[in-house]
């Protein structure tokens, strides 16, 4: 079993990494003195294979559970969504000391999320993530939110989980793309922070438990840095400027991780381009991705559609916006003044 302890501005809370972990979820409640009606928020392509196991356990545990279903797809990660799990939520009478539980990956993850956030002006939040993006990414850290028709997560809120549970097993029903589409979040990780990380995923040479607690620890030790994103806490959208804008523009057709993918071997060009990286950096960790069998090229659109979507980035700082480039391995800066004409020449190759 790993715990890894997660300091807040208002506490701390943990994230458990350990085969079999969902069906301690009751127990694990209980322990925190939850007790009572509890929703789960979960989609139907997950809720097929787990819902019955998290219910056992928290009826055993004592509680009464309700199942809410949302639907599957970046593309139903809306405000109507969220207004349909207040519905549910107001419909089985939970109070403010009831916890709403996400069962799913990260788009289940950042609705259920933000509902919590807002229903109630507030009620406890636990993550179980099934997939490998949310379990080393998107469950860590209190960010949730939905999307806008001008761009992901434009509307949003700070929502620290009371745990995180991992449950490795649960990756073994997760099809073969979605579990490439995490790997990008892992390389991501080990390029901001953890050379090791990225050394063993290069070689091919890792076990699960291990890759998913470095890759997590990572995003810990920088979202206690900076809980609310002011400053340090940025170097975590490595790639998301350019793979934001990629997700935009193919409708929410391309996986999260393909879009970050495709931007951080952008991000590597670009930073080399600037004088910021070795040509070797970029080459390693466009190999990386691509032994990994990720894409390493920007889908094909104009360039002043990537620069709109890009535009409409909610990362901008002063109207300017912001890339986090690599300078090496483990190393990470937060850039703003770059030439549009750079940008255009890197997606244009």
């Amino acid at each position: 079993m790993t715990t890894i302890p997660v300091k807040t501005p208002s506490g701390e809370y943990p994230i458990y990494i350990y085969d079999g972990v969902l069906a301690d979820t009751g127990a694990k409640l209980r322990e925190r003195g939850f007790a009572g009606k509890c929703a789960i928020v979960t989609n139907p392509t997950v809720g097929q294979h787990y819902t019955e196991k998290l219910t056992v356990s928290l009826t055993e545990a004592g509680f009464s559970p309700i199942v809410c279903e949302i639907p599957d797809g970046e593309q139903y990660k809306t405000l109507a969504t969220v207004a349909g799990l207040y519905d549910r939520f107001l419909a089985a009478g939970l109070e403010r000391q009831n916890p709403v539980l996400s069962l799913g990956g990260g788009v289940t993850g950042d609705i259920a999320g933000f509902a919590a956030a807002s229903y109630l002006r507030g009620v406890p939040f636990v993550q179980i993530p099934t997939s490998l993006l949310a379990m080393v990414d998107a469950s860590v850290g209190g960010k949730t939110g939905v999307d806008l028709p001008q761009g992901k997560n434009l509307v949003g809120a700070f929502k620290q989980p009371e745990m995180v549970l991992i449950d490795p097993l649960v990756l073994e029903t997760l099809p073969s793309a979605e579990f490439r589409s995490g790997l990008a979040e892992v390389v991501k990780h080990g390029i901001i922070a953890d050379e090791k990380l990225f050394e063993k995923l290069r070689a091919g040479e890792f076990t699960l438990d291990w890759m998913i607690a470095a890759a997590v620890q990572v995003k810990v030790s920088v979202v206690q840095e900076d809980p609310f994103e002011k400053g340090r806490r940025a170097v975590l959208n490595l790639g998301h400027t350019f793979g934001h804008a990629f997700e935009t523009l193919s409708d929410f057709q391309l996986r999260h991780g393909e879009g970050v993918a495709m931007g951080i071997a952008c991000a590597a060009r670009l930073a080399q381009s600037l004088g910021h990286c070795s040509p070797q950096t970029t080459e390693r960790i466009i190999d990386t991705l691509a032994f990994l069998d990720l894409p390493t090229e920007p889908p094909q659109h104009s360039f002043e559609r990537v620069w709109a979507a890009m535009g409409a980035d909610k990362k901008k700082m002063a109207g300017k916006l912001r890339f986090i480039l690599p300078r090496a391995i483990g190393d990470v800066d937060i850039f703003t003044d770059v030439p549009e004409t750079v940008v255009q020449l890197i997606l244009e190759g």
